[in-house]
């Protein structure tokens, strides 16, 4: 994770399938040790603007074993990744990665309904709070304007 590179997507997407190689040979033990650092990265990278990053991401959750250790660890995998997934459902570029992302939130939904539901209406709770203190900023603001155009 040290090493991940930061400028240059190729690097990246080729960065992903040797890390997607490991992954397939790694313990489970092995692997509950470097969840949170590599689920945080791979959320980035789900995010990535460039396409192809955020889909050679979005396609380890094609790989069976992956998919067998994100859902014993589910728990931990899913807070992590789900803000990143739902904002890019909704906001990406590219829709092929949008499908993508929905295939990723729906294999979630299936592993851990209750919690995917949880998160669902944190995540909605918190996007309506940040967006109404948007707003009072903005009337603040045009209220100080208002007064400065005496």
């Amino acid at each position: 994770m040290k090493f991940w590179p930061k400028t240059c997507s190729q690097k990246e997407v080729m960065f992903l399938g040797e890390l997607e190689e490991i992954l397939d040979v790694i313990e489970p033990s092995q692997f509950v040790k470097i969840q949170e650092p590599l689920f945080k990265q791979l959320a980035k990278c789900v995010s990535s603007p460039h396409f192809q990053v955020a889909e050679r991401a979005l396609y380890y959750w094609n790989n069976e074993y992956i998919m067998s250790l994100i859902e014993e660890n589910s728990n931990v995998i899913l807070p992590i990744m789900f803000s990143s997934l739902y904002r890019i459902s909704k906001e990406h570029w590219n829709p092929a990665i949008v499908a993508l992302v929905y295939n990723v939130l729906k294999a979630f939904m299936e592993m851990n309904s209750a919690m995917f539901d949880e998160l669902t209406a944190t995540y909605k709770s918190d996007r309506q709070r940040l967006s109404k203190a948007a707003g009072e900023t903005n009337e603040e603001t045009s209220g100080t304007l208002g007064s400065l155009r005496l």
